[in-house]
């Protein structure tokens, strides 16, 4: 997973995040909707799991990678 990690740099994952995050710019973005639908347990749709899945994903990696950022330097 550090691997992984290393190939994106934290600009480019924030950039990310912050885009799919807010997609689309014009109405409610998607990954608020699915985090309501998720909450009132009508997110059933396979295709609004993976819409949930693809827009949260940039979150989860810069999460992760800050962990093992902090963890690493934390150690030195």
């Amino acid at each position: 997973m550090k691997k992984f990690l290393d190939n994106f740099s934290f600009p480019v994952l924030i950039i990310l995040a912050v885009l799919l995050g807010s997609a689309p710019l014009g109405s409610q973005p998607h990954l608020i909707e699915k985090i309501n639908m998720l909450m009132a347990g009508t997110l059933v749709q396979p295709l609004d799991i993976f819409d949930l899945l693809m827009h949260s994903a940039p979150f989860v990696l810069l999460f992760i990678k800050t962990l093992m950022y902090f963890k690493s330097n934390s150690l030195s």
